[in-house]
């Protein structure tokens, strides 16, 4: 159980307000302008990765894929892979091309054979439903410049919500949908800010702040971006809304994976009979909660007999949907490889990038 720290109501208010700006940015490689004429799915990939992820629109390189007839979307598994950011997740933090949302992850999967993986952006502060629709016209990006009909859907944190909304609105679009650490059932963090910031005067502040400052850092900021949408969200009554709302689709498999952290276990929370041996292998490993995360982490945990594992922001009882794999001995940074790479903990033999080629192995012996 991490260790209280004090005024904690303060402290956890000012790390919900800016809790993944240190998630680092998202994985995108640059391509130049019309990359993809060359309508092959390798050629297609680069360019859709490098230049179909701004939320802004505009034409991208996927755009150039169809203007030079590229083949229709029609074939099948195995299906490209699409991983989809959180809240605060970017292409490129102020143009460095190093701060990356999921950490070498896509480089890694390269290495490993897995060539068609895209990490496309949307606006980093805004409701699902909003970037959900983002995600499905990058989505229809990416069938266009490689030819798939479908597509597999792994989203971290929000991430998860948002592959939600695409895998309602176009179950045609989606092999399969596997959420790690999202809030589907809410977080009491973003309840705890929402009391604190009640008055719409300084909720439309915070907003101009955001646009502002996030401008000229954030790939995929616009005029409709709204940092109190997404804390809305993930609120207990806005997620008890959108969970009735975005209901599963009976075509889709959706499976889900989350994080635990300050030295838990999990308990009964976390087990799961048969679960893939790239997540039962951790079950008697730990995890010291990141710095950024422990006023968070004691929040969420519950108290002295520290009753509710979490990953720092999101319980493991609010992280399960469809069919629940497992926890992963992680908090909310590691779960993607931040800070910049960090390992987890000197007894904490986690590692991120074989977590998503495991996982991505797990998915093609599935047949997506």
């Amino acid at each position: 159980m991490a260790r209280r720290i004090a005024p904690l109501r303060a402290q956890v208010a000012l790390l919900a307000l800016g809790w993944a700006a240190a998630c680092g940015g998202e994985d995108s490689a640059s391509a130049p302008p019309g990359a993809v004429a060359d309508a092959t799915p390798e050629a297609g990939a680069e360019a859709a990765a490098g230049s179909g992820g701004s939320a802004a629109g505009g034409h991208t390189g996927a755009d150039a894929a169809v203007e030079a007839d590229a083949p229709t979307p029609g074939l099948g598994p195995p299906y490209p892979i699409v991983l989809c950011h959180g809240f605060f997740g970017f292409e490129q933090f102020a143009g460095a091309e190093f701060a990356t949302y999921f950490y070498k992850v896509r480089e890694h999967l390269a290495s490993q054979g897995e060539t068609l993986v895209f990490t496309p952006a949307v606006d980093p502060f805004n409701d699902s439903s909003v970037r959900g629709a983002q995600l499905i016209e990058r989505i229809e990006q990416i069938r266009m410049a490689t030819g798939y009909a479908k597509v597999n859907l792994v989203g971290h944190s929000q991430g998860g919500l948002d592959v939600r909304v695409v895998a309602h609105e176009r179950p045609d679009l989606v092999a399969s949908v596997t959420t790690i650490a999202t809030p589907h059932g809410g977080t009491p963090v973003a309840d705890l800010v929402l009391k604190l910031v009640q008055s719409p005067a300084l909720q439309d502040v915070l907003d101009a702040v955001v646009k502002l400052v996030g401008a000229p850092l954030y790939d995929a900021v616009g005029e409709d971006t709204s940092v109190m949408a997404p804390l809305k969200l993930f609120s207990k009554p806005g997620i008890t809304a959108f969970n009735a709302k975005y209901t599963d689709s009976p075509s889709v498999e959706y499976y889900s994976i989350t994080g635990r952290t300050g030295y838990h276990l999990g308990g009964s929370h976390c087990n799961v009979a048969n679960a893939p041996s790239f997540v039962s292998k951790y079950k008697l490993v730990t995890d010291a909660t990141d710095a950024l995360l422990v006023a968070t982490e004691t929040y969420l945990d519950g108290g002295l007999t520290d009753p509710y594992p979490n990953d720092g922001l999101v319980r493991v009882q609010d992280a399960k949907w469809g069919t629940f794999l497992g926890c992963v001995p992680a908090d909310h940074l590691d779960e993607v490889g931040h800070l910049f790479g960090d390992k987890p903990g000197l007894t904490n033999s986690f590692d991120h990038l074989e977590f998503y080629a495991s996982l991505v192995a797990f998915l093609r012996q599935k047949a997506f």
